[in-house]
């Protein structure tokens, strides 16, 4: 195995830095740090370059604070100086790690992530009638210095670098000669290239016949029960020789028919749903949200861009269950809004659908009326849309509404009734026989 080389070189270069500046600021441009950084920025680009190489660049300075989501956990935050570092290191260096992963290694790597994993965990799960998940216990903390350096130096040649690794990796421990700090740029890169000798082990010595890992969880599938018994002893001694790691006690062995519980959600052959501890997660961020909202502490458009972040994790899941019992598809007075579609002209057509039985034809009475959205009478050049001065504004109150006029023209398909014309958008009532609730999302 070729190992890379002289890429001392490229991470010290200030164009490479540069960029390493704009990804640490991304977010963080009204903390002090961030300014004074940028207000003296060549002259701190080209000191830290010249510290990098000769070895003089301190690491370790971390700011500690807690955090309880989902699980109370110990987050350290490195000093902005060190971020740029980071990530003027993972700029070079990421591509060499990435040559160590395999296909079905998902976490910190562009391209896979959450919904990724999910996915592909899915599609074994239809595959595949027995399941077998495990994870770490304490990963980050039980994560071997030594082992570690030994590993990165397969994959790099350049001893400058290696010695800046070490300077990276020693600057934190929880027990001597152990541990990488949970909120590093870089600990999350380790910590998943740490566990790339188990995705092969798994995969070329054990031939699990299905595989996933996103950082410590990782699950098998196969068509033999007693077989994933066997692969658990295997891969259990590995990581005991190899890595210094020891597995939880309680590993889950079951049918890939009852669900699989991974990354916060229920894995079935068909479905993809939120476990309870998202749900209980979600619920109490979005009224935190409308909370904060009402007491005016974020205003309505910081308040639909969260909450439209939050509403993203729901997307891909069965989620409208979860919905219609949290009153999220419930407009601002807590009533099913009925929906109308507008016809683009400069009156609107309500239609009125009676839902039956898949045979039962489908009755489309139409009666003529006024709406706002469809009354707007010329378009707005600087804008595109038919919106004049003298339009009506609504001024959002709550989550909800925010979600509803956000979601209603672009996040939302036309059989669920929603319109993307570009001269608004409005709902479509359906009749009181209707079993189904309308969704918003």
């Amino acid at each position: 195995m070729k190992r890379a080389a002289k890429l001392l070189e490229q991470i010290v270069a200030p164009e490479n830095l540069r960029v390493a500046f704009w990804k640490a600021s991304k977010g963080k441009w009204a903390r002090p740090t961030t300014f004074d950084f940028a207000t003296h920025f060549e002259g701190r680009i080209s000191q830290m370059s010249e510290e990098l190489v000769a070895g003089t660049f301190t690491f370790g300075n971390y700011r500690r604070f807690r955090i309880f989501d989902p699980k109370e956990r110990v987050i350290h935050a490195a000093a902005f100086s060190e971020r740029v570092a980071h990530h003027g290191i993972l700029n070079i260096c990421e591509p060499v790690l990435e040559k160590a992963a395999v296909f079905d290694s998902y976490a910190c790597r562009k391209g896979k992530g959450k919904l990724a994993a999910l996915e592909r965990a899915q599609l074994f799960t239809r595959r595949y009638p027995w399941f077998l998940k495990m994870d770490i216990r304490r990963y980050f903390d039980s994560i071997s210095h030594d082992r570690l350096l030994e590993l990165l130096a397969r994959r790099f040649k350049d001893s400058r670098l290696l010695a800046l690794f070490e300077q990276i990796v020693r600057g934190y421990c929880v027990s001597p000669g152990r541990g990488l700090p949970i909120g590093s740029l870089t600990s999350q890169h380790f910590a998943n290239f740490y566990l790339s000798g188990l995705d092969r082990h798994a995969l070329e010595q054990v031939r699990s016949p299905g595989y996933v890992r996103y950082m410590d969880d990782f699950v098998l599938w196969s068509d033999d029960r007693q077989w994933l018994k066997r692969a658990r002893s295997s891969i259990e001694n590995y990581l005991a020789e190899n890595l210094e790691l020891t597995l939880k006690d309680f590993p889950v062995l079951n049918q890939s028919q009852r669900g699989l519980g991974f990354l916060g959600a229920r894995v079935f052959p068909r479905v993809l749903r939120l476990n309870q501890r998202s749900k209980t997660r979600f619920l109490r961020k979005l009224r935190l949200l409308e909370r904060a909202h009402t007491l005016g502490a974020i205003g309505s458009l910081e308040l639909q861009s969260r909450a439209t972040c939050l509403l993203a994790g729901l997307a891909h899941m069965d989620s409208f269950g979860f919905r219609r019992g949290a009153g999220i598809l419930q407009d601002v007075d807590g009533n099913q809004p009925a929906r109308t579609e507008s016809c683009g002209g400069a009156t609107g057509t309500t239609t009125r659908t009676t839902r039956g039985a898949r045979t039962a034809t489908t009755t489309t009475p139409r009666q003529r009326t006024t709406t706002t959205a469809s009354a707007w009478p010329e378009r707005d050049p600087s804008r595109g849309n038919p919106r004049p001065e003298d339009a009506p504004v609504s001024v959002p109150t709550n989550a909800t509404e925010v979600l509803a006029k956000r979601t209603g023209p672009t996040g939302a398909s036309r059989r669920n009734g929603f319109s993307s014309e570009r001269s608004g958008w409005s709902r479509t009532e359906f009749s009181s026989s209707s079993t189904s609730q309308p969704s918003i999302l």
